[in-house]
């Protein structure tokens, strides 16, 4: 994705914020706002920010679940399933 077209500065989007936020929903892609010729911030709908935070959120499980396999904090599965099937807790 080419981010040089969805570049604006902090006038444009003061002047035309209906505009833009009907671009962001309608397009999908984030936005750079400028301030005096330098980025300040990145805008984007939020649908992909919620798409963005849910994928954050798999990708933190996964590696945490890839910690605790490096740490051999693992069982077999034939053994979990025991203890769920016999309704002891698990340690």
């Amino acid at each position: 994705m080419r981010y040089s077209s969805q570049i604006k500065s902090v006038s444009y989007l003061k002047a035309n914020a209906a505009e833009v936020l009907e671009e962001l929903t309608e397009q999908r892609r984030p936005l750079v706002i400028t301030q005096n010729g330098e980025a300040k911030a990145v805008i984007q709908d939020v649908a992909t920010y919620e798409e963005t935070e849910a994928t954050l959120a798999l990708l933190k499980i996964l590696a945490l679940g890839n910690q605790q396999v490096v740490q051999g904090k693992v069982k077999p599965v034939g053994e979990v399933l025991a203890r769920l099937r016999s309704g002891k807790a698990a340690d």
